[in-house]
């Protein structure tokens, strides 16, 4: 048994789909943790979404966590699409992946699962987020909602973290920092590659994590050419 984490898909299906099965070769007895952020910027948002609900039903071992893209979704329809804080054209995109005009048309069972999914596992060695923790708190486990999803400020702690590390994204890095913050064991790990921004020479990968061999894996975004901001 493996386990691995990724985070921010944003979209990217057929990097997903390669990472996936021809890097990390996922196995049924693996666990795979995935960190948010599936949807909006890439170009195939519902692919996404599908290919996790296809990997679920095979019997792949996959626990997601929700990120704040994920959450635009559940806010346009619980409070209205004036929070939609994406571009005209990123949320057009969106739409167009599923099909619909309106964000509360999008299908149910794509709500249901985003709705389902928790916005933070801890377990025995390392804690598990979108965006990060707020180390300010005596205990950081207690950080509230918004900022599990949307924290771009730390200062990690082992001592805080109760001896765990912290595994993260949300915020595109270089691939070097990356691989900096593994190699000097540092306390979070932010694994956002910035796969989505494939336009940006710093960015455009997918990373996978080992949490167990502490290894890291990189694949550079894999998809047809799409409209994206350099970021």
């Amino acid at each position: 048994m493996a386990r691995y984490a990724i985070s921010d898909i944003h979209g990217c299906l057929v990097t997903f789909r390669k990472m996936v099965e021809e890097v990390i070769r996922l196995q049924p007895q693996d666990h795979l943790y995935l960190l948010g952020d599936y949807i909006n910027k890439g170009p195939d948002s519902k692919g996404v979404l599908d290919y996790i609900f296809s990997l679920q039903r095979q019997g792949y071992r996959l626990t997601c966590i929700r990120g704040n893209h994920d959450q635009l979704l559940l806010d346009a329809v619980d409070q209205g699409e004036h929070t939609v804080w994406l571009t005209p054209e990123d949320k057009q995109k969106t739409l167009e992946n599923f099909g619909v005009t309106q964000i509360k048309d999008i299908g149910s069972e794509y709500l249901s699962f985003i709705r389902s999914l928790p916005l933070m596992v801890v377990l025995d060695d390392y804690v598990l987020v979108h965006a990060g923790l707020d180390f300010s708190l005596n205990n950081p486990l207690l950080t509230n909602n918004h900022l599990l999803m949307n924290t771009r400020q730390m200062q990690p702690t082992l001592a805080k973290l109760g001896g765990r590390r912290l595994l993260h994204g949300h915020l595109p890095v270089p691939q070097s920092t990356i691989e900096k913050a593994v190699a000097k064991k540092r306390p979070a790990i932010n694994l956002d590659a910035g796969c989505v921004f494939y336009r940006n020479t710093e960015f455009g990968n997918l990373c996978a994590f080992n949490l167990d061999k502490i290894g890291l894996f990189f694949l550079h975004n894999q998809e047809q050419p799409y409209q994206i901001k350099i970021k």
